[in-house]
């Protein structure tokens, strides 16, 4: 046999054998079939099995969120009773309701305000517990509100947010701030008694009918004082004449008990201490002077000719704080309490995409000599960008839903003002006006506010399996 013929058969022999360069389907020494040929076999022949494990799930979520998606769809084209076609009428009537774009406006606030606080609030969280030996108790204690329903949490917030400082701890708060620089009024709502020498005089406040002089005394009784603002007054004492200045006494006309006589100081009336009695004439106060303890005053001579007053602010209602659930703050104070839940979920999933970031970048920052915030505005916020954007999604998402906060908080007062889609949605469809035609028509359109976002989230996703 020639040389040609011993090449041509070994050729052959290599191209057919297990292990040889024409082999595409199996390693060097012929370990198992080609990947393709695996592949193949296992979606050709075992497709059923797949079909098997996803029938459930497939069945479910036909059941819960396709078929209630359609009928929703179909049913917004009806009126209330279900038997009218409207056609697109429940859309044009959603948008001209002034309930409807008010609820519509609020979920512009929750959605640009609520996400974007949580979220900066949970980065800053997540950075500075770095720094700190406490920090796992710190997000311990800030990812807790978490643990909490939606429920508990407006329950909570409903008296956080009371009017009434004895109950509601931000006025309690406010208030005390607000009396350290300020004085209250002594006496809030007292006034004078009926026929007396007093007479209203604008601004909540009361001046004698007749000019006084120097020498005479002048007796000022009132009525309605608290009795917890008594609580350890001395006896009224009837001030004496001095020669050359005004004098006289304010005190409560009031005997427990009965009896007493009205306009005269008896022996256990109770005086008024710490009230301001101005000498007023011609609309400029010309002396002035505080009751002491016993409830008496003294003007100097300059108060000769001139009417006494007592200006309004002995006697204004006492500072009850700010009302955090009136028309004007309730969607912010509601916004509040949602970012008290929030920005834990938040921080948690911060702090795990921080756990990632290589330390020898911010290590190398800062030995070429950038500053903590340098470091932080242009490495840490720009490696932790797709952390920070899953966040924001997640909670706009969200944030769309809101419906338990809202109606648990806001009292029936303020509620038209701090209504939202989600809210509006449940009563159209099961409030006191029921129109499901309409109620339709807010969850369709609620929907087409939530697919965009899930549009962002969906093409997020697909870009990080990818890499």
């Amino acid at each position: 046999m020639s040389d040609a013929g011993v090449s041509k058969d070994a050729a052959v022999s290599t191209v057919g054998r297990p292990g040889g360069r024409g082999g595409q389907g199996r390693g060097a020494e012929g370990r198992g079939p080609a990947p393709r040929e695996g592949r193949r076999r296992v979606t050709g022949t075992r497709r059923w099995v797949a079909v098997v494990f996803l029938l459930p799930a497939l069945v479910l979520l036909g059941a819960l969120v396709v078929y209630p998606i359609v009928f929703s769809v179909y049913r917004s084209l009806f009126d209330a009773s279900g038997s009218g076609f409207v056609g697109l009428g429940n859309y044009g009537e959603m948008f001209s309701d002034e309930g409807i774009r008010t609820a519509l406006q609020n979920n512009v606030v929750w959605v640009v305000v609520a996400p974007t606080v949580s979220t900066a609030l949970g980065l800053v969280f997540a950075v500075l517990t770095e720094r700190i030996r406490w920090g796992t108790a710190f997000k311990l204690v800030v990812f807790m509100p978490m643990a909490i329903s939606m429920l508990a949490a407006g329950i909570i917030f409903r008296l956080v947010y009371d009017q009434a400082p004895e109950r509601g701890v931000a006025n309690a708060v406010w208030v005390s701030v607000h009396d350290t620089f300020s004085d209250p009024a002594p006496f809030p709502g007292a006034k004078p008694r009926p026929r007396s020498e007093l007479r209203p005089s604008g601004g909540g406040g009361f001046t004698t009918e007749s000019v006084v002089r120097a020498g005479a005394r002048v007796d000022l009784p009132l009525v309605a004082v608290r009795q917890d603002d008594l609580r350890g007054a001395r006896s009224a004492v009837v001030a004496a004449r001095r020669p050359g200045v005004v004098s006289g006494t304010v005190w409560l006309d009031f005997t427990r008990g009965g009896g007493g006589r009205p306009g005269v100081i008896d022996g256990n009336e109770k005086a008024l201490a710490g009230l301001r009695v101005e000498a007023v004439r011609g609309g400029a106060v010309v002396a002035s002077a505080t009751t002491a303890a016993d409830g008496t005053f003294v003007l100097p001579g300059a108060a000769d000719g001139a009417r006494l007053r007592l200006p309004g602010a002995n006697f204004a209602a006492a500072y009850h704080g700010v009302e955090w659930l009136g028309p004007a703050l309730v969607t912010p104070a509601i916004i509040g309490s949602y970012v008290w839940m929030w920005a834990g979920f938040a921080m948690v999933l911060i702090a795990a995409g921080l756990a990632g970031v290589p330390r020898e970048l911010l290590e190398a920052a800062r030995v070429d000599g950038a500053g903590e915030w340098q470091v932080f505005r242009r490495i840490t916020v720009p490696l932790l960008a797709p952390v920070l954007v899953v966040v924001l999604v997640t909670l706009m998402i969200n944030v769309l839903k809101i419906f338990d906060l809202v109606y648990i908080i806001a009292p029936g007062s303020s509620l038209r003002s701090a209504n939202v889609l989600a809210l509006q949605l449940f009563q159209s469809s099961f409030g006191t006006d029921v129109d499901e035609g309409l109620g339709s028509a807010i969850a369709v359109f609620l929907l087409l506010l939530v697919l965009p976002v899930m549009y962002v989230n969906l093409r997020r996703l697909r870009k990080e399996r990818r890499r």
